[in-house]
């Protein structure tokens, strides 16, 4: 359940997750997925998170209230991390304790504690950056090859972003992969829903712009149609198969 992606390109970054936690027929409910530090001029973060709620809610209350590194006696958070990997050590120390202190309650009740978490952002003159960060606490660094990390429900949403997401795509463009990508995962999957939340940060620039995208914008239903059209109008256009037409 859930859908988050991050996206780093040339000009920036852009993150966006959605809300919902639960779906069935007659039973949705919906929860931010998208928790943003900033300190304008000082550093902008973006935490996404997806599987076990109750794992990744008690691991940011304790990055919130100061973690502990093995290297350090000092409480961390994510407002006193001097580098991004710092920060993502934080989450990922966190994760992982809270997994192992929940994990002979959870296992006796055949209960799924799988989470996983983007961190993107910047702090102070460092480089901008994006993390997967694993249940287990380790995690990955996005690369300029796949310009993109994805958590959750990502398998409607990623041939988009394969085709058409590049490191040089302009920012502005990147956001509207990733809302098309996002449109594609809720038409298909009962799983992800609206509202949406989206923080995009410049590349040089310690401040954040964030916005709540809900089920009845304008732009994101007007995005939807025009790639349904556009998916249609490609499709007529393209020659039907001549093995079928001469020898079927």
């Amino acid at each position: 359940m859930t859908y988050c992606v991050g996206m780093l390109v040339e000009d920036g970054l852009a993150l966006i997750g959605d809300t919902r936690t639960n779906a069935g027929v007659d039973n949705i409910s919906t929860y931010r997925k998208l928790h943003i530090t900033e300190v304008p001029g000082e550093r902008v973060l973006g935490v996404a998170t997806a599987g076990n709620l109750s794992v990744t809610q008690t691991a940011l209350a304790m990055v919130a209230e100061g973690l502990k590194l093995p290297d350090c006696e000092v409480p961390e958070t994510l407002l006193t991390a001097r580098t991004l990997f710092r920060a993502a050590q934080l989450i990922g120390q966190a994760v992982s304790q809270v997994r192992a202190s929940l994990a002979p309650q959870m296992q006796a009740e055949a209960v799924n504690t799988e989470a996983t978490v983007l961190l993107g952002g910047q702090i102070g003159d460092g480089k901008l950056g994006l993390y997967l960060i694993y249940a287990q606490g380790n995690f990955i660094e996005c690369g300029v090859e796949t310009p993109y990390l994805q958590i959750g429900e990502f398998k409607y949403g990623k041939p988009i972003l394969d085709r058409a997401l590049r490191h040089g795509t302009p920012l502005e463009e990147a956001v509207k992969l990733g809302l098309i990508s996002f449109d594609s995962t809720i038409r298909s999957n009962i799983a992800v829903g609206a509202p949406l939340d989206l923080l995009v940060v410049r590349r040089g620039v310690l401040k954040g712009f964030q916005r709540r995208i809900e089920p009845d914008d304008t732009y994101f239903r007007d995005l939807g149609r025009h790639w349904s059209e556009a998916l249609a109008a490609a499709h007529r256009g393209m020659p039907a198969p001549p093995w079928l037409i001469n020898g079927a």
